[in-house]
């Protein structure tokens, strides 16, 4: 038996397949290791049933997740799961990993992330290489839900926001200055807030403060990431996963045309394609 799990900061997604199928599949909050610790991780383990009653048949195990780049957070997530997956090997890899199996396969190419999220690399076919990217949603981040909702939320905050949006936004939210600082700057899990707002800004994507926005974004990631990679891989294929890319995919591909880039595939949610990878594989 064996758990496939890819998570970002809002979701965690986990499918249980044995014998070539999927047992069970289901979505729980989102693990980042910067942000939480071991027992917020013990704890999302202990509550769920599948888990529970599946643990000690569980042989192998594939984690896939946001801030796994070093050799001490990968160590750390793989002692928590083979604690309580006492029969499994666990392997833990970052996120871009399952966006250039889920795009790629074992083929080579550039992969990227642009969900809650961004980031950027090139993938050999086996690994990822490192890379100056991924720095997080204070550093970075560009046209992910995080980027989008800190432009939006500021914009809010100094009074530049449209004031069609702003009535839209105060219908659905109950914020203003304090809650804002208070949930970007006291809370433990601000970028959890900051990704809340995805949700309105696609329902109003169509508004010309939001297509400007998401523009902006996308034409950002796709300048500051894609380009200088594409610059040393010049003939390599391009991946991307990611909610905002997928839902946003039309401006994205039309923007990567610009600069005469070719994306070749776009998934939304990696999990469907890392499951079926795997059980192939096992």
């Amino acid at each position: 038996m064996i758990l496939v799990i890819f998570t970002g900061s809002r979701y965690a997604d986990w499918r249980i397949a044995e014998k070539g199928k999927i047992l069970h599949g289901f979505r729980t909050t989102g693990i980042n290791s910067y942000i939480q610790d071991e027992n917020f991780i013990n704890q999302l383990l202990n509550k769920n049933t599948s888990l529970l009653y599946n643990a000690e048949k569980i042989k192998k195990i594939f984690f896939f997740g946001a801030g796994i780049s070093s050799e001490e957070k990968q160590v750390k997530l793989t002692q928590i799961f083979c604690s309580f997956f006492k029969n499994a090997k666990a392997k833990v890899y970052n996120d871009l990993q399952a966006s250039a199996i889920s795009t790629l396969g074992d083929e080579k190419g550039i992969v990227g992330i642009i969900g809650s999220g961004s980031n950027a690399a090139y993938f050999n076919g086996k690994k990822i290489t490192p890379n100056n990217f991924g720095l997080g949603y204070i550093l970075a981040d560009e046209a992910s839900t995080n980027w989008l909702g800190q432009n939006l939320l500021r914009d809010f905050i100094t009074e530049t926001l449209p004031q069609g949006i702003r009535e839209k936004l105060l219908e659905k939210y109950s914020i203003d200055r304090k809650i804002i600082l208070d949930k970007i700057y006291n809370s433990p899990n601000p970028n959890l807030f900051l990704t809340s707002f995805a949700d309105f800004i696609y329902e109003n994507r169509n508004d010309a403060y939001f297509t400007t926005l998401v523009k902006k974004g996308l034409s950002i990631y796709v300048k500051q990431y894609l380009l200088p990679l594409v610059d040393s891989y010049p003939d390599a294929q391009i991946g991307i996963t990611g909610s905002v890319a997928h839902d946003y995919k039309d401006w994205l591909l039309e923007i990567a045309k610009e600069y005469h880039l070719n994306i070749k595939v776009v998934v939304k949610e990696p999990i469907q394609n890392l499951i079926k990878y795997y059980i192939n594989k096992n």
